[in-house]
Parts: structure tokens; sequence; C-alpha cells
């Protein structure tokens, strides 16, 4: 390679899903000093139960200084955010070394104590949704007819079944808990249920739940039918095409029974006529795009949905209480900061990731006569789907001519700082000037211009927006076309509509609208796709996939996706940034830092002493050039990963576990 140098409750989660408690409850854990049967005794007793529940699982950008991990990548911060940076969508800096995560390298060991290494093997939560479960029924005296009560038990089904999801994506089969148990529970002692009945009784939550929980509501109101459908989409949509393509679990004939209720789910969610892709009603001032940049003010609103007009949220975290108790450091740390400090990660997103993205015209960049290659300076950008410049920076826009302390964006006024290109950043202050990047394209989906959300650290009102509308026709069309029965009707209601929100012009380019006939030529990303699957993939599929990835970029959903797709090996496509033009190389050495160039003046950009920039033959910046864990920039991908592994002492405190394929076991 060639080288230049140059809790609980202490936070409340939903706004109106606390209606039923007085805020001195609010400040304390419901479940703590709960007696066995003490609770529960009336029907008005269990909301404010289940309020408890939605801190757990409903975590959107998690709160305070937002730094959690989460799993089962350990990334740290908001679960919406930060998880793509563990897959082929984005680098990060994660240390002084510059090694990425040992989850990512092949170094990570099976872990010896589960509750501290957040791989997910947590049953807390799940807990205190049995213990819910087993009391309930204390409640009947309390209404004239206990099937009156199922709306709160169909709430609590919700939240089980979304726990299960999340442990059988990661460590496949688990043990089934129907009830709260103790330390000395026999039950705490079985085996892991089988895939084929853990799934079906995920699904039967999900089903009861749909059926009798309350219809309609607010996004960031009480869990209702519309969420749960939402929930059991994805997870259908996950265990159909898992069985699908993971052929050596012998479930390829029981696939199409999930992948028929993603439909169901989908088309119910459509029907109800409530949601709608979010539009703004402008573009962001000083924005030089020639379309409304909907999509990336999408993700940086900060007030509820139904205030925001955003009909497109489904499910969605607010924070808008007290000043100091319903905040999170995630908008200032996921833009502001940079350096090795946990949670603050130097990031960039990837050249592979960038390349799927379709030229304005509908044909790809080995088509398309709009793609201007990678000479000069951030050319590839242009001509390019309108969501690739309102996920990924290019100078002129957003970050570059941002100023925090007025949280204004104007080119004029504040003039321009170039991204950073950081590899070497021994402090997490010495990276300060224009936002850092690995690999020279900084992410800037989920920036937010709100003052107290990037001058705060635990004070950010960013709204999480973990359920939304074009995730729903995302699904609908990778069902349909899993199940062979996509129309071209279903994309002008699906893809089409978010490519039309994007920006898309159907009339200039007719073939940007996608058809079941005319999905474009794509012997680069058709070459990529052979080589990291065992089973063909259709023009049209590689595109509703290509959809998915560009839509739903940085939302926390793209490793998994490359799980049950069996596509694991897409992560070893060589992690590679920007081309270093010579031109780049002109404007990094510091020498016009003060000046006014092409009528603009240069604020800030990383001095020449202060670059470390590896890159390839063909002048690309390699992402983890230093790593001795990372070969040329290029991961190596194990079949193992498809599962995590289950904690030794886990296996050791029950001898009927067994622990997943390729990590290491306990003495048998």
């Amino acid at each position: 390679m060639k080288r230049i140098v140059k809790y609980m409750f202490a936070v409340s989660v939903l706004a109106g899903s606390t209606t039923a408690c007085d805020d001195n409850f609010l400040q304390q854990d419901p479940f703590q000093n709960l007696a066995e049967g003490s609770f529960l005794k009336n029907e008005g007793d269990l909301p404010i139960y289940l309020n408890g529940l939605y801190a757990l699982y409903a975590e959107g950008h998690q709160s305070g200084n937002a730094y959690d991990d989460v799993a089962p990548t350990q990334m740290k911060g908001s679960p919406i955010a930060m998880p793509d940076l563990a897959s082929d969508n984005a680098v990060a800096f994660t240390g002084t070394a510059g090694n990425p995560s040992a989850r990512l390298d092949g170094t990570y060991k099976t872990p010896t104590d589960g509750s501290k290494t957040a791989n997910g093997w947590d049953w807390t939560s799940l807990k205190q949704v049995n213990y819910f479960l087993k009391h309930v029924h204390d409640a009947d005296g309390s209404v004239s007819d206990p099937s009156a009560l199922n709306k709160w038990i169909a709430e609590a089904y919700f939240f089980k079944a979304w726990d299960y999801y999340k442990k059988l994506y990661i460590f496949g089969e688990v043990p089934w808990f129907d009830l709260d148990l103790n330390v000395d529970s026999p039950e705490l002692y079985a085996p892991r249920t089988p895939r084929v009945e853990l799934a079906d009784s995920i699904l039967s939550l999900l089903n009861f739940a749909v059926a009798n929980i309350k219809d309609g509501g607010a996004a960031d109101g009480r869990i209702n039918r519309d969420m749960v459908n939402f929930l059991k989409a994805r997870f259908c949509l996950f265990e159909g095409t898992f069985r699908k393509y993971h052929t050596e679990l012998g479930l390829q004939n029981t696939a199409n029974k999930f992948l028929a209720e993603v439909e169901t789910a989908c088309e119910a969610i459509i029907a109800t006529n409530r949601y709608e892709l979010f539009k703004a009603k402008a573009k962001t001032p000083s924005y030089p795009g020639t379309v409304i940049d909907s999509y990336w003010q999408m993700f940086g609103l900060v007030q509820s949905p139904a205030t925001d007009g955003n009909k497109e949220a489904i499910l969605a975290r607010v924070y808008d209480g007290p000043e100091g108790k319903l905040g999170h450091g995630m908008s200032r740390y996921y833009i502001m900061n940079r350096g090795n400090a946990s949670g603050r990660y130097s990031k960039g997103a990837t050249k592979s990731f960038i390349e799927d993205y379709l030229c304005i015209d509908g044909q790809t960049i080995s088509t398309s006569p709009l793609f201007k290659g990678y000479d000069g300076l951030w050319e590839e950008l242009d001509n390019r789907d309108p969501r690739l410049t309102q996920t990924v920076e290019k100078p002129g826009a957003y970050l570059t001519i941002f100023d925090r302390d007025k949280a204004t964006l104007s080119l004029a006024d504040n003039g321009l700082k170039y991204p950073e290109i950081t590899y070497n950043c021994p402090t997490a202050n010495q990276c300060v000037t224009g936002g850092p990047s690995v690999t020279g394209y900084y992410i800037i989906k989920h920036m937010t211009t709100d003052l107290p959300s990037n001058g705060s650290t635990s004070k950010g009102r960013q709204t999480a927006v973990m359920f939304r509308y074009g995730e729903v026709l995302l699904m609908l069309a990778e069902a349909k076309a899993e199940l062979g029965t996509l129309t071209n009707g279903d994309l002008d209601r699906t893809v089409n509509q978010l490519r039309e929100r994007a920006g898309f012009d159907f009339a200039t380019y007719p073939n940007s609208r996608l058809t079941t006939t005319n999905a474009p030529a794509d012997p680069r990303l058709d070459a990529i796709w052979a080589s990291a699957v065992d089973y063909s993939v259709t023009p049209l599929l590689r595109e509703i996939r290509r959809e998915r990835r560009v839509e739903m970029a940085q939302e926390g959903l793209r490793r998994e996706d490359l799980v049950r797709w069996k596509a694991g090996k897409l992560m070893e496509v060589p992690l590679r940034g920007m081309k270093f033009t010579a031109e780049k190389q002109a404007l990094y050495d510091g020498s016009n830092v003060g000046k006014v160039v092409n009528g603009v003046k240069i604020t800030a950009f990383q001095a020449k002493k202060d670059i470390d920039v590896f890159v390839d033959a063909d002048g690309f910046i390699i992402g983890f050039p230093k790593s001795p864990n990372v070969t040329n920039g290029t991961l190596k991908w194990e079949d193992r990963y498809y599962y995590w592994p289950i904690p030794l002492e886990e296996l050791e405190l029950n001898k009927k576990l067994t622990q997943n394929p390729g990590w290491t076991d306990i003495a048998r």
C-alpha cells in the first residue's frame, strides 16, 4: 500500500406513554420493591407497570450521555445511528491504535460473563415482562369482563416478542421462558428452544397483540396496532428470508409462511391511511441541492412527530420533558466530538456504500454517462440519487457550513470547513476543526442544527424514530419480490414513492422509475453479489436490496440484513474511502486556510502535519491501515458470525445449553 503523509425510569420514554402515572412515580423504579402479588390488583395498575417497559425496549437514541453499548456489535450510543458502524456501510475509529472493534476483525473471544459484555444475553427486561403476565389476572376482579384486560396483555406481548426477536437474531435458538424466574427456578436450566417453536411462539404473541391492542394513536404514545404490525413485518421478513437463504437449516419450505405475514402486516398499516412519507415544506437554508432535502430534515426533527408534521413516524421516542430530565448526548457526540473517547467515534462512509447509489437517471455508476468518476473534488457525488448527499457530506452544505455556537447553516456567513481526514487522533480534542472522518466521506444523516442538542452532553432533544413508514414500503416490496408476486403497481406504491420523495425526476428520466422489467445493468454489483452468496440474485431483487441499503442507511439494520440474506461475505469487500486526488491534497496541505477560494472563505480543515493518510495503488483511502488484524483494509468473514456466542458462565450454570458453532465451548 502507498502512504501519503500530509433508567429505567429516571427518564420518560414516549410523550403520552406515561399518562396513567404521576411525576413522582416516574422517578422510581416500578419493579424494584414489588412484593409478589402486592401490585397489579386493579386495572389502573396495569398501564402504570407497563410504562416501565417502554424505557427498556423503546431505547431511541438512549438518554443522558447516551454511551451504553448496543448489542450485539457493542458500538456505544444510539441503537439507531451507531450499529451500521459495524457493517460494510461505514468505518469507525475506535481507539488510539486505529483498530476496528474486536467484533469485526476476528479477535473477539467468547465472553465469560454475559452481563458485562453487552452481547445480548440479558434476561432482566424479559423477567419484568413475565412478572406482569404472571400477575395480570390478579386484576380480574376490578373489571366486569376479564377480556377487558387483553389490551394490556397485548402490550406486554409486544415487548416480549421484541425481546425474543432480538435474541433470535443474535443467538439463533434460545430458551423460551413463560414465567418471571427466580435463581432457583428449575425452568432456568432448560435447553435452547428449537427455532421452529421459538419463531412460532414469537409470531403467536404478535398475532394476539394485533387482535387485541388498541387501534390508532400517536407515534409517541402507547403501543398500538400499527406498531405491532410493524414489528410483526420486520420479524417475519427476518425469519422468512433467513429460512430461505440459510439452507443448512432445512426450513426453506416454511419461509413463505413468514413472508406472507409480512405482506399482511404491511398492507394493514398502509390501509389505515394514517401514514405518508415525510416531505418538508422548504429546503434547508443554504442547501445547494435542486430538490427539497426532506430525507435529511426528517432525521433532525426535535419535537413530537405530530408537532413536526411527520406522518412517517410509526413509533418514536420524544425528548421534550423538563430541561435536563429527558435529553440525550447523541446529537453532540455523533457529529461534533471526535477521537477515541467512547461513543464519540470518528467515522466515515465506505466507497462500496457510496457506489451502490444510482445516478439520477436511474442507471448505475457502471453504465450511466452522468457518473463523473473519482478524480477532482468529490465529483463522484454529483448527479446521484439525492439521498447520497443527504447522507454523506459534500463540502458546501450541512456540517461544512455549520456554526455550532449560532446553530446556523450558511456558506456566506460561516465559510467552508472541509471534513477532516482523521486517522491518527491521539486525544478527543486534538481534531476539532471541520468534523472528522476516517474515509473522507463524512456521514451527516442524523445531524441536527438544534442548538440545545449540539451544545449539551445530555440535553439533546432530537427525536428518535424507531419505526417509520418508509421501511414499511421497503418490507412490502421485498416480501412480494421474494414471493414472486411483485407488480409494477406494487413498485409504484413502494420503491418509486421513496425515489420520488428523494427527488428522482421520472418525467426527465423515465428509467429512474423502477419496473419489473427495467432493472438497470450493474456488472460491478452483480459480481460482488456473485462472490458473496451461494445463490443467484435477480436484477429486480438486487434493486430492492439496493433500495433498502440506501434508504435505511445508518438506521441500524444493515448487519441484520446481511445475516438474514446469508450475505456476510459482503463484509469482505475492501474498506475504502475517497480518492485522495492531487486536487484534494492541495486543499488539505493547509495553505488555503483563511483565504477566499472561488468566492468562498476557507475557515478550517486539518493541516498537512496532522494528516496520516494511507491509500491503495489507485489512490483510495484504506480503512484501518495500521491494524495488525486487518489486511489491506479487508476484514475476514467467518460463517460463525451469523450467530454470537453464549457466555461461558451461562454454559457452566446450565449444562443443557449448547454453544453456537465455531465459538469456544466448555468441557462437557
